[in-house]
């Protein structure tokens, strides 16, 4: 990997493939035990594509009216 005169990391698009990260997306960076550890934030659509779940229009009603109860907002 190279720095660049600002303080750039540059990083091989291999290396970018294989953690997930994306260009225009965000990274997070972690300083632990003296390591610099640049990890990807995954967008909400990422994680929507590796939580899809079926179920039937009933289940996916009950859930949302339990989660409006629980955030006080049923009713």
């Amino acid at each position: 990997m190279k720095v660049g005169k600002r303080g750039e990391i540059y990083t091989s698009k291999k290396l970018r493939e294989a953690v997930g990260i994306e260009e225009g997306g965000r990274v997070r960076a972690v300083v632990s035990g003296g390591k610099l550890i640049i990890e990807p934030i995954p967008t909400i659509e990422r994680l929507i594509r590796r939580q899809i779940i079926e179920v039937t229009p009933e289940e996916a009603e009950r859930l949302s009216e339990e989660a409006q109860r629980e955030a006080g907002a049923y009713g």
